[in-house]
């Protein structure tokens, strides 16, 4: 691979967004030449099955500075993003998604706060949610608040994937051999001293989201199974509370029974019998998560494998910057 250095790396992971492409491409490129230093647009490509990897490949005739990845199969948001991470060349890296609801224009601001307060993470937070759903809002806001009460981890309650990081963050976050990693709870977890830039958060430019609700809930059992042994102990509370509740029935037909008014029936044997048989498999399945995400690590699987990068078979070099670091420098 060539080697020529590189200030910032944008990374874009991308599924299906031939819709939204072009209007990415044209609000983030004057963007960039506005930032005064060497970057790469680093767009991963995961698996699409539209014509996004014509468009890329279009646009990169178009773009010196876009450099395209492809996945072989779809792998994922977050995989998609660690393979970018991966590959990325920059002093600094920013992850972005390709829909425009975080402005490309915030960028700027970022690597102005990264160099001007000395961070290695800046958090893009969404101060402005009014573009989303009032359930999206409520269940976003319960769900970083359960975290951070399950865990350790300091996690932005308004910050999704937006987000800048050092060179000394990317290797730390590539090192770790963490299988199903949910990056917006992993790069806080590492401690790095960080700073945050708010945005308005906008409507989808265009397509359709690839968040569905079945894929958040995937994400939030990943998230709470990665970053907390909480579930684990719920389980056995409730192991302990279901002990209790046979010991207090027990009690209570020895009673009963010794008193000569027995009640025959069997609804109250039924419930007891259901309730008893819930918990457990509730518990099992708590269990069970824990252990797949276990099974998972043992077999050491790579989460994505890469087809092509435009870099490896010969890209152009990047141009240099046309005025380094003052442009940048205004900003702060």
């Amino acid at each position: 691979m060539q080697s020529t250095h590189v200030d910032l790396t944008v990374v874009v992971p991308m599924y299906n967004e031939q819709d939204v492409l072009p209007l990415f491409v044209d609000r983030l490129r004057p963007v960039a030449e506005g930032w005064g230093v060497t970057y790469e647009v680093l767009c991963v490509d995961d698996g699409s099955s539209d014509a996004t990897p014509v468009l890329l490949q279009r646009l990169r005739r178009e773009w010196p500075q876009l450099r395209v990845v492809r996945l072989r199969a779809n792998s994922g948001h977050q995989a998609a993003i660690s393979a970018g991470l991966a590959r990325a060349r920059g002093d600094h890296v920013v992850t972005i998604d390709a829909d425009l609801q975080d402005p490309p224009e915030v960028i700027g601001e970022m690597l102005a706060a990264a160099r001007g307060q000395g961070v290695d993470v800046v958090y893009g937070v969404r101060e402005d949610r009014s573009s989303d759903t009032a359930f999206k809002r409520a269940s976003a806001r319960l769900f970083y608040r359960s975290i951070r009460a399950m865990s350790d981890v300091d996690a932005h309650v308004d910050a999704g994937d937006f987000r800048l990081m050092s060179r000394a963050t990317v290797d730390a976050v590539n090192a770790l051999p963490e299988h199903n990693r949910v990056l917006r709870f992993v790069v806080p977890a590492l401690g790095f001293p960080s700073a945050s830039v708010g945005y308005r958060r906008e409507p989808r430019a265009a397509g359709e989201s690839k968040y569905p609700l079945g894929k958040m809930i995937r994400l939030s059992v990943d998230s709470v199974t990665g970053f907390s042994i909480a579930p684990l102990r719920f389980a056995t509370w409730l192991g302990l509370l279901g002990g209790v509740a046979a010991v207090g029935v027990l009690v209570y037909a020895l009673a009963m029974l010794l008193l000569g008014s027995t009640v025959p029936g069997w609804t109250s044997t039924v419930v007891i019998v259901s309730a008893v048989g819930a918990v457990q498999l509730l518990a099992l399945g708590i269990l069970g998560e824990y252990v797949g995400r276990t099974y998972a690590a043992l077999q050491a699987r790579p989460t994505y494998f890469v087809a092509h990068d435009s870099l490896a078979a010969g890209g152009p070099e990047l141009p240099p910057a046309t005025a380094p670091d003052e442009r940048v420098q205004t900003r702060i």
